[in-house]
């Protein structure tokens, strides 16, 4: 498919491009830094932001876009399900 808006600049600032599942793991990092995280069926989520500070999400709702540079979603801390990562 031809790119529709090929003078967008990709600085991190637009929309995502590309997306995968998340499988939480306390030990393997994502595989991109995320733009967002989309959380299909909520719950809790332990994080590690770009930053390398590890924060605790709790009772975010089901059908949530969080603007979050996450490098690892862990798996211990984390209830929520259905989580795509979106770079």
């Amino acid at each position: 498919m031809a790119e529709r808006y090929p003078f967008r600049a990709n600085d991190g600032t637009g929309a995502a491009r590309s997306g995968f599942a998340v499988t939480p793991s306390d030990v393997a990092d994502l595989q991109a830094e995320t733009r967002a995280l989309y959380v299909g069926l909520g719950g809790d989520l332990a994080l590690v932001l770009s930053s390398g500070d590890a924060v605790a999400l709790q009772g975010v709702i089901s059908g949530s876009l969080l603007p979050l540079r996450a490098t690892r979603v862990k798996a211990t801390g984390t209830s929520a399900s259905q989580i795509v990562g979106l770079y």
